[in-house]
């Protein structure tokens, strides 16, 4: 078959695959079509089907469809961190600092902990720190991945269950959005090289006074205009970055972030990130699970999985229990909170990928990571669920879709 059949072949199967497993699973209460997708890039990689069928797996994933697959899965990538940057609203988080500044603070600091804690044990053994990592760079990239929100997933989530437009929900967006330029600036600092010192200031210095152009330009054109210098200076702050070292989506994101989101429509906002979910983004979860690896030993990689989630879980409650306590929350709010600010999913692989591309984790490191964000995820909606119908003054709006999913599994599903 040619190249252009193969890469067809690939397309059928990342699209067609993931559809039916989560259609005819019926899983959207456990887990949404992304995750699915999430999954389904894992059980299509070299580990799983490339272990299984190894000769119809490299007849397929050969490096040309692997390359062209990596070039759609670059720029769906950057649109989406981009949009994540423009989306994030913090002069809410402003208007309300001293709360947000106190949650979002333990949120990210506790499981960050945690998570180092776990990468040290991991230092200590071998196969799991990268070639070009210092033991610093590894923990604190670790660390930080358990830390990690994932912002955009966080959305969907309580988009399904109505508490999105809600006086909680809209907390808990405050502060995710805090931790989420934190955790872009440690990347940021983990990836600063020295060697390239220059470079990196040049970038920073340029950046500033380009973004202030750009800012002024943008708030002279009409909306159908923006989008498309959006795309420009999406493609420009991308290959700065990663010109400087710092990595092209750092480049995305900051290319989203200095952006207003009332520069844009929101319904075509929220239709763009959906398109970009539902056209491409598939591509990127196969191109990631491409690159797992379980030549350390499929039941070491499960081991280090469970002990990240378990860091990553329990890290995140505590840290929340803290700011509740000191906030004086009402009973039962720090584990709604903390249950949906522990959500990985996206964010966490694209920062984890980041991560591998710089070689700072072996893909060993990289799939145990990916594995404990797709269980953190999966756990999300079945706890968060019942504990909304557990607390009415929570609870209000809780979707009715999501009582009939769960009601073989809830004692008593609201109606």
């Amino acid at each position: 078959m040619s190249t252009t059949e193969l890469f067809l072949v690939a397309m059928l199967i990342i699209f067609a695959v993931p559809y039916l497993l989560w259609r005819l699973g019926q899983t959207d209460y456990y887990a949404p079509l992304v995750v699915i997708q999430i999954i389904a890039g894992i059980l299509l990689g070299p580990g799983i089907l490339g272990s299984a069928f190894p000769d119809y797996y490299h007849s397929i994933f050969t490096p040309q469809v692997i390359d062209a697959m990596n070039g759609i899965a670059w720029w769906a990538v950057m649109i989406f961190v981009c949009i994540a940057g423009i989306e994030l609203d913090l002069k809410q988080a402003w208007e309300r600092r001293r709360e947000t500044g106190i949650t979002a603070a333990f949120a990210l600091a506790t499981p960050l902990v945690f998570g180092c804690i776990v990468a040290l044990v991991l230092l200590s053994l071998d196969g799991w720190i990268g070639p070009a990592a210092r033991p610093w760079q590894f923990v604190v990239g670790i660390g930080m991945s358990c830390a990690v929100t994932a912002l955009p997933i966080l959305i969907l989530l309580l988009e399904k269950l109505e508490i999105l437009r809600q006086p909680l929900g809209q907390r808990i967006l405050r502060y995710a959005s805090l931790d989420d330029v934190a955790i872009w600036g440690v990347l940021a600092a983990i990836l600063l090289d020295w060697t390239r010192i220059g470079r990196q200031i040049g970038f920073i210095v340029v950046f500033a006074i380009a973004s202030y152009g750009f800012r002024t330009l943008m708030v002279k054109l009409k909306e159908s205009d923006r989008w498309y210098m959006c795309l420009v200076w999406l493609a420009a702050c991308g290959l700065a970055a990663d010109w400087a070292g710092l990595h092209f989506m750092v480049g995305a994101f900051l290319a989203g972030a200095v952006m207003d989101s009332h520069w844009f429509d929101r319904r075509r906002m929220d239709l763009m990130r959906d398109h970009v979910l539902l056209v491409v983004m598939p591509v990127f979860f196969l191109s990631t699970g491409l690159r797992t690896n379980w030549s350390g030993g499929g039941a070491v990689v499960f081991i280090a999985a469970a002990a990240l989630l378990l860091a990553s879980i329990t890290g995140k409650l505590a840290g929340i229990w803290i700011a509740g306590w000191i906030l004086r929350w009402e009973p039962g709010e720090a584990s709604i909170i903390g249950w949906l600010l522990q959500t990985k999913a996206l964010i966490m692989i694209i920062f984890v990928n980041i991560l591998l591309d710089k070689a700072l984790i072996t893909r060993e490191a990289f799939t145990a990571l990916l594995i404990m964000a797709v269980g953190s995820t999966m756990l999300t909606v079945p706890i968060v669920h019942p504990k909304l119908h557990a607390s009415k003054n929570l609870a209000a709006g809780t979707s009715r879709e999501l009582a009939r999913a769960g009601s073989s599994r809830l004692a008593s599903p609201a109606e």
